[in-house]
């Protein structure tokens, strides 16, 4: 069809979130056409991104710092720990400014079909840093799917025996949404709004 460069590029589109074979094509198509004011630089933003950008040693959040941003930021409640499953999370929750606690990312939800355990996940980071620190809140803000759900009695059971507020996100995320996928406001009444865990 076009080579295999081409193909290659598109192969690669189509494993981005939301693109599928078609949109793949698209997307080359649009980058070929306009290489100099998109591939060009598209292609050294990528290169720029891969050296700079690495995980916080402390929430797990990416930045070009760390501690990242948020972590070092010192008009920030230490003690109020918001846990969210994956990065595209928490820059949901800053874009609705509503948080002025820390973040805590997990790596994804638990999944028995996919393989993903508490230790794949990272919960026993996350249950080192409350027991490190001077938590005194702890937000589940995990989203309203099974594997969501799960992830959450998994966290609170485990961080149960703390002597510490544990909470999750309540009215305004509907069940099976997804964070990312939900307006500003509604994420601000959701974390008003929070609940006990148990």
């Amino acid at each position: 069809m076009g080579g295999p460069e081409l193909e290659r590029l598109i192969l690669l589109l189509g494993r981005l979130p939301g693109l599928g074979p078609r949109s793949a094509r698209r997307a080359a198509l649009h980058l070929l056409k306009r290489r100099d004011a998109l591939m060009g630089p598209l292609a050294d933003a990528l290169a720029a991104a891969a050296a700079a950008v690495r995980p916080c040693g402390i929430c797990n959040n990416w930045d070009e710092r760390d501690p990242c941003a948020i972590c070092a930021d010192p008009s920030r409640d230490r003690g109020a720990i918001c846990v969210v499953a994956e990065v595209g999370d928490l820059w949901a929750l800053e874009r609705a400014g509503g948080w002025r606690g820390v973040y805590h990312v997990l790596d994804g939800l638990l999944s028995a079909i996919d393989g993903r355990d508490a230790d794949a996940i990272g919960i026993g980071r996350l249950l080192r840093r409350v027991e490190d620190g001077d938590a005194h809140e702890v937000v589940l803000a995990l989203s309203a799917t099974v594997e969501g759900q799960t992830t959450a009695d998994v966290v609170a059971d485990a961080l149960a025996p703390l002597d510490l507020a544990v909470s999750r996100l309540a009215q305004g995320v509907p069940f099976g949404g997804e964070l990312d996928h939900l307006d500003d406001g509604t994420l601000i009444a959701a974390l008003r709004a929070r609940r006990t865990a148990k």
